[in-house]
């Protein structure tokens, strides 16, 4: 278990290596072949807008991870100034709220233990069992027994909506085709030129915000079937269907997810629900249907956490939950896809 004296450390260590991550260009994915019998993939990772450092905070970063009420409640959050966000800024008089849900006190199979309970003994920053106490952003630090943030203060201490203590992984499935004409021809913008690219959004029933879909990857589940298994139970309500339905749902599901995919990204997520103690990472992949074919296959239906879902054309005007926009945007910059009307805008990274 690490102590206060690894902390500063790896924290400056591991955060520095995350965020010096350069954005790859689309260049090297341009042409790839979208034959459902070759799995080539390629992976790419956002820049700093999406991380915190430890020194501190970008005005435009750590942003939703620090505000109030907390979601589901009406806990409001201790206030954090964006210059007192990393926790090598010292603030002797920072006094966080604590907070943990009922629903996560309860002790639902998901959740951990409370960290002052005899018999838990978490291994934090490695595989504890069939739980992944790893983050993707490299080692965290651990005070007085708690996992601390990576990305800094919070102004709220406990875990939450969150379940575990530490990261708390997730997978978001990006599907995408091209919009097309009723003649079958891809659609281009009339400002950029550029074809316009659609993904499968749901809105989600807990705060009512647009999203990819996605959800957490149960213990010793491999995120590929995290991926699939998500789409399915959001995108198409999988958890209804009849058995003979969900066999069928199943064939065309490996159909999509054989398909050549990006991704996108892997590491700490800006979430609602983070807390000083935990916090949401998450794989994004991208599966692009680039005939349209499988898709049309595939009938949507809001299922399970969802509470619509459409297809949804990709452009800078889209208000997504959490980082959700950022990762739409990079999948139309890999994919050379219309984002904005403003060239600065398409020709800049994220």
């Amino acid at each position: 278990m690490a102590g206060r004296s690894l902390g500063q450390a790896v924290a400056t260590v591991s955060l520095s290596v995350a965020l010096a991550t350069v954005t790859v260009r689309s260049s090297g994915c341009r042409g790839i072949p979208a034959s459902r019998n070759s799995f080539p993939f390629c992976e790419f990772h956002l820049n700093s807008n999406i991380m915190s450092g430890s020194n501190g905070a970008k005005e435009n970063s750590h942003n939703k991870a620090r505000t109030s009420p907390y979601p589901g409640s009406k806990v409001e959050r201790s206030q954090v100034p964006n210059e007192k966000v990393g926790w090598l800024v010292e603030w002797q008089d920072y006094n966080p709220v604590e907070y943990t849900a009922v629903s996560v006190l309860a002790g639902p199979r998901w959740a951990d233990p409370q960290i002052s309970e005899s018999n838990f003994s978490p291994k934090f920053n490695e595989k504890d069992g069939h739980v992944e106490r790893k983050s993707q952003n490299g080692l965290y630090e651990i005070e007085n027994g708690r996992p601390r943030n990576p990305a800094g203060r919070t102004g709220l201490v406990g875990r939450g909506l969150l379940g575990r203590w530490g990261p708390n992984h997730a997978a978001d499935p990006i599907i995408t085709r091209w919009k097309r004409d009723d003649s079958g021809n891809k659609i281009t913008h009339p400002v950029s030129g550029k074809c316009i690219l659609q993904f499968v959004a749901i809105k989600r029933k807990d705060c009512g915000e647009w999203a990819i879909p996605g959800g957490m990857v149960d213990p010793g589940e491999k995120i590929s079937a995290t991926l699939k298994r998500e789409f399915g139970e959001e995108a198409l309500n999988s958890l209804q269907k009849s058995s003979a339905e969900k066999r069928e749902i199943e064939k065309k599901l490996h159909a999509l997810f054989s398909q050549e995919h990006l991704v996108i990204y892997k590491g700490y997520v800006d979430d609602p629900r983070n807390t000083d103690n935990a916090w949401m990472e998450t794989e994004a992949v991208n599966y692009h249907d680039e005939t349209g074919e499988t898709m049309d296959n595939l009938t949507l239906e809001a299922g399970d956490d969802a509470g619509k879902v459409k297809w949804v054309d990709i452009s800078d005007q889209l208000k997504l939950y959490a980082s959700h926009s950022q990762f739409i945007k990079l999948v139309a910059e890999k994919r050379d896809a219309h984002w904005s009307e403003d060239p600065a805008a398409d020709s800049h990274g994220l």
